[in-house]
């Protein structure tokens, strides 16, 4: 009995002491965004509470403002240093080409049909995600992307021979913009803004909380106001080291990672109308293209983001799925519109 007792003694001693010497799982992840912006003091913040909440198992590292490097760079760590990044969609463009699905140019008309749209397909994506070994957290969107230039937008024409910015490794941006006639030049966010100063761009397609943000304001005097691209952002950790994480452990971090992205998505409409609004204020020169000029780029658009789909570069399911909703909204709004102009009618 003795014996007994001390074999046990010794197990839970050992088991304690394999417990006390077990270090955290720390997960490192870069981003462009900078110190000084929302989603990083947010990121900041969960970083805390995700320690506090598993009792320091689990520790976040965040190292924002691009001193990882760019978003390809950032990836190449992923087999040595890094375990998560916070990417625009561009950067899985060879990993996941369908992440870019929301971003092909002129498909969506607003912030609200672009929401309707992702209430229903967001999920599709996050799964296409972990089916390559990714986690993924919740999308935010970013705004969208508008025409900033040097010289005035006013057309079609007016893009013409225009040298434009388009994310390195970006196929499906090159080609969308060779469509309109312009000349794209591929190039990592962070050298856009050289890019700019030098003249080696005339155009760089940017939301207005991103031109601030990155200070590409500074360098162009023109924002054409037409919903060129829907820009959006997501935080992927690889699968495999996010499973070092215990069970528990693991729902604690999806419950402050996703609040995070769903209190980011949900209020980035208003901060990117104030943003457009700082950047007016600060001399920029607004240009509203004419609705036979949107129409006709958009047309354009919509021929280049077929044939995309057509070639399988996007899958065509999918987007043919995105387009469903897209009229299943746009069909809603237009009873809804109808029946306030019978309502006045009446009235």
């Amino acid at each position: 009995m003795k014996k007994l007792a001390l074999l046990i003694v010794t197990l839970v001693a050992s088991g304690l002491a394999l417990a006390a010497d077990k270090k955290p799982v720390t997960l490192r992840i870069a981003t462009l965004a900078p110190e000084a912006s929302a989603w990083v003091q947010a990121m900041r913040q969960g970083a805390k509470d995700i320690k506090n909440r598993t009792a320091g198992r689990v520790v976040i590292k965040l190292y924002p403002g691009g001193i990882q490097g760019s978003d390809r760079q950032v990836l190449r760590k992923f087999r040595t240093s890094l375990q998560g990044g916070a990417f625009t969609p561009s950067a899985f463009a060879d990993l996941y080409p369908d992440i870019n699905l929301y971003s092909l140019p002129l498909t969506f008309q607003s912030q609200e049909e672009a929401a309707y749209v992702r209430s229903r397909m967001d999920i599709h994506l996050i799964n296409g995600l972990k089916k390559k070994g990714y986690i993924c957290f919740g999308i935010a969107g970013t705004g969208f992307a508008l025409i900033m230039s040097s010289k005035p937008i006013h057309s079609a024409a007016d893009l013409k021979g225009k040298k434009v910015w388009v994310p390195e490794g970006d196929g499906i941006s090159y080609r969308s913009m060779q469509a309109l006639g312009v000349s794209p030049q591929p190039l990592p966010l962070t050298d856009v803004l050289l890019g700019l100063r030098t003249d080696l761009i005339d155009i760089a397609p940017v939301s207005s909380l991103g031109a601030l943000f990155m200070q590409w304001h500074t360098s162009v005097d023109y924002l054409t106001d037409m919903p060129l691209v829907y820009t959006y952002g997501f935080m992927v950790i690889q699968e495999k080291a996010f499973n070092k994480i215990g069970p528990e452990d693991r729902q604690i971090v999806r419950q402050v990672m996703e609040k995070i992205y769903g209190d980011a998505d949900a209020a980035i409409a208003v901060e990117d109308a104030k943003a457009k609004q700082v950047l007016l204020d600060r001399g920029m020169q607004r240009i509203v293209p004419s609705a036979a000029e949107v129409a006709k780029i958009r047309k354009t658009m919509a021929d280049s983001n077929r044939k995309l789909a057509q070639e399988g570069v996007i899958s065509e399911a999918l987007y043919d799925e995105m387009l469903r909703y897209i009229d299943e909204y746009r069909s809603e709004q237009e009873s809804d519109d109808e029946i306030v102009t019978e309502d006045a009618e009446a009235a």
